[in-house]
């Protein structure tokens, strides 16, 4: 038991886990078989298949992982993000064509 308290949580990036996902839904192969074979943890990887396919239904971008409202907050916060730089752009624009110019 001791051991098992001793062991840290293994981290997966966004693309590993977006990669098995779609790996496990193309291959022939069961989902077991697809977590052995890239070393992730069989119930994770049906997790990430099923929050992929809510993502889908859902029309948004798949971003696995315990933080889905986290991870919807952060789309819409870059979608703001880049709103805000193009109207920026476009201000500033407009004030070098207003501005008058030395003779």
């Amino acid at each position: 038991m001791r051991n098992e308290m001793n062991q840290t949580r293994r981290r997966y990036t966004r693309e590993f886990k977006t990669e098995t996902a779609r790996l496990s839904e193309r291959s022939d192969k069961t989902a077991r078989q697809v977590a052995e074979d890239l070393g992730a943890p069989e119930k994770a990887l049906h997790r990430w298949r099923s929050e992929m396919r809510i993502s889908r239904r859902r029309g948004g971008r798949f971003a696995p992982g315990h933080g889905q409202a986290r991870d919807e907050e952060l789309e819409r916060l870059r979608k703001e993000n880049q709103q805000l730089r193009l109207e920026r752009d476009i201000l500033k624009k407009a004030i070098a064509f207003l501005t008058p110019r030395p003779m």
